[in-house]
């Protein structure tokens, strides 16, 4: 009995010392995917960077800089990655999920970052539809790049097949003890810091973190934190929080201008505006000569200068600013008004014309959908909207319809319209890339020390210069032959982009605009040729440089209107700023005023002019019945 005794307590001595040997190995197996996981981590953050940043030096520097969050960005994918390990019950699977989302994304932002200067926005994906429309234009400028990029993708999604395959039959199963042991681990973590990313609110711990919003200016905040956590600060985006001192008794106090009593117009003008795609003076290259001029008729008759807010792109929101007469500075930085605030009837030009007796339409030779613009129209207060879709088939210049034809389709239109007429017109011929077989022949003859690859790009750039001047002078040629006065108001969006043509020139330092900087290189960087012309009484002259807000102003001055808001406040804020952008300021005296908004102290008419913008976009419409009559008649008639 006594030896069955020992060989017992002999048994149970050797299982206690196997299960604690048992436990050690999982510990240190444990431990060892676990730091295994965090060199992912490590190495895949350091990609991202070198990617969006295209510098090892900038991506060490991000790592080794104490003061910003690289080592937070690790920590996120670390635990990402422990989380998504346990959902799938497997070893390492999560990096092979994971990586593709985070690298595909850097690389299509340092992509934009090339050629619009910006990186990429949690809200640049709500129009990725027009992306793929435009992807024709983009695979004939580049066919080699766009093969390498198909190619590419097709070999990625083969191999990322067959690693998730050797992944699923291959890397270590976790027990279900280690899957609850990383979601308990990882998931309060990873909730925990979102719950402290909202840029709109404080963090002590989001500080102590070293993650820092920077929406002011988004190229430091993606240099300081990082593309990941830049990225996923940007996404609260849409929501706009009202600014400091908002109420209704702070829009009370907002003094209206009263109108002249028994006003009286000249007839009623009929007002064509038109933005045109693109459109710039390419003369002010340094180091070229073209011959002829490209754009004789609106050098003669140009006004002044519109600051587009934009560069090479984001034509909807220079048209917000010009149809609303409400700022993209007081939005946050990389928003786009069209795609993510209006969903609610917003007073416009159009509903002013229309509470005026005209017949207020939007024309524009492509899709409706494209920058949402068949739903924004209609809160803007269009009563129609002639798109590609219901508008006759249109000449193309390149894939492009041409201005010729739009202008002749205007005319027709107008022709065709009895009463007073808003047309508001978009071309399109002026879009790039500027491929150097767009058009049969180039009449510009481009003279200059210049890569070839360049001189075929200004030649066709210059050439649709040519025939946008060409088209505005038969729109002129027509009015002029009208009984009733017309007004034709032109316009540039942006700069095009040009790619390389502005280094090779020495117009700027690199191929796209900067954001900031002294005035005069803002200026160079941003200003379009604006037209203000009419058949009775010619071109208005000497407008100086102003923002596409500041539009509207302009347009009903010239008409003989008064209105509360669009001649009377920003008639105000006019007689005192010329520009209105997020980084500066221009006073009227020609003086710039950098960083603005950063101020302790706001400037109170424009702290009124952001109060009416966000009561009208988001607010409680306080300001509708004293600034926006007409709009708040024409909505509450159901038009």
């Amino acid at each position: 009995m006594a030896r069955i005794d020992s060989a017992v307590s002999s048994s149970q001595v050797y299982a206690d010392g196997e299960s604690s040997s048992a436990r050690y190995t999982r510990t240190l197996s444990g431990a060892r995917s676990a730091l295994f996981t965090l060199l992912i981590a490590i190495a895949l953050v350091f990609t991202v960077e070198v990617i969006v940043r295209w510098s090892w030096p900038d991506t060490v520097a991000y790592f080794a800089d104490p003061m910003r969050p690289a080592w937070t960005t690790v920590a996120v994918f670390f635990l990402a990655m422990l989380g998504v390990d346990a959902l799938f019950g497997r070893e390492h699977k999560a990096a092979l999920l994971i990586a593709p989302l985070a690298v595909v994304p850097a690389f299509i932002s340092q992509q934009k970052q090339v050629f619009l200067s910006d990186p990429l926005y949690p809200t640049d994906f709500l129009f990725g539809r027009q992306i793929m429309e435009l992807m024709p234009v983009l695979v004939k400028d580049r066919p080699w790049t766009a093969v390498g990029v198909v190619a590419g993708l097709i070999a990625a999604i083969v191999v990322g097949a067959l690693l998730l395959r050797f992944a699923w039959q291959n890397f270590p199963k976790l027990t279900r003890r280690e899957r609850l042991m990383r979601i308990a681990f990882a998931l309060p973590l990873l909730v925990a810091f979102w719950n402290i990313m909202d840029y709109n609110q404080f963090s002590w711990i989001r500080d102590r973190l070293r993650v820092i919003p920077i929406m002011w200016d988004q190229t430091e905040n993606y240099r300081h934190n990082g593309f990941a956590l830049a990225f996923a600060i940007n996404l609260p985006m849409a929501n706009v929080n009202a600014p400091a001192g908002y109420m209704a008794d702070a829009i009370d106090r907002i003094p209206v201008k009263p109108l002249p009593a028994g006003t009286t117009h000249r007839g009623k003008p009929d007002v064509i505006v038109l933005m045109s795609e693109s459109f710039w003076d390419p003369t002010r290259l340094p180091k070229v000569k073209l011959t002829p001029d490209p754009m004789p008729t609106i050098r003669e008759l140009q006004g002044g200068n519109v600051f587009s807010p934009e560069f090479g792109g984001m034509t909807a929101n220079v048209e917000f600013e010009a149809l609303t007469g409400f700022s993209n500075a007081f939005l946050p930085y990389g928003s786009i008004p069209y795609q993510q605030y209006i969903r609610n009837p917003i007073p416009s030009l159009a509903t002013f014309f229309r509470g005026e007796g005209y017949v207020s339409r939007a024309i524009h030779p492509f899709q409706g959908w494209f920058w949402n613009r068949t739903a924004v129209y209609k809160a803007f207060g269009f009563d129609m909207f002639r798109s590609e879709e219901n508008m006759p088939a249109m000449q193309k210049r390149g894939i492009f319809a041409s201005d010729e034809s739009l202008t002749k389709e205007i005319i027709r239109q107008a022709d065709e319209v009895e009463d007073p007429f808003f047309f508001f017109a978009v071309t399109l011929q002026g879009h790039g890339p500027y491929e150097a077989n767009r058009y049969a022949k180039n009449t510009i003859k481009v003279e200059g020390d210049l890569p070839e690859a360049d001189r075929q790009v200004l030649a066709t750039y210059a050439q649709g210069v040519k025939e946008a001047d060409d088209s505005l002078k038969m729109l002129m040629d027509w009015a002029k032959e009208r009984d009733r006065e017309t007004i034709i108001v032109l316009f540039g969006d942006h700069l095009p982009p040009l790619n390389t043509v502005y280094s090779s020139t020495g117009y700027m330092k690199g191929i796209t605009a900067e954001r900031k900087g002294p005035k005069d290189q803002m200026k160079a960087e941003h200003e379009t040729p604006l037209v203000v012309w009419s058949n009775k009484t010619g071109p208005k002259k000497n407008i100086g440089t102003i923002s596409p807000a500041f539009l509207s102003y302009q347009i009903l001055k010239q008409a003989g209107y008064e209105h509360p808001y669009y001649t009377g406040f920003l008639g105000k804020v006019y007689d005192h700023y010329r520009v209105l952008d997020r980084y500066m300021l221009i006073r009227k005296n020609g003086k710039d005023v950098a960083d603005w908004l950063r101020q302790p102290k706001v400037p109170a008419s424009l702290r009124d002019y952001r109060f009416l913008q966000h009561d009208m976009m988001f607010g409680k419409r306080y300001s509708t019945e004293r600034f926006f009559k007409s709009h708040a008649e024409l909505y509450s008639a159901g038009l």
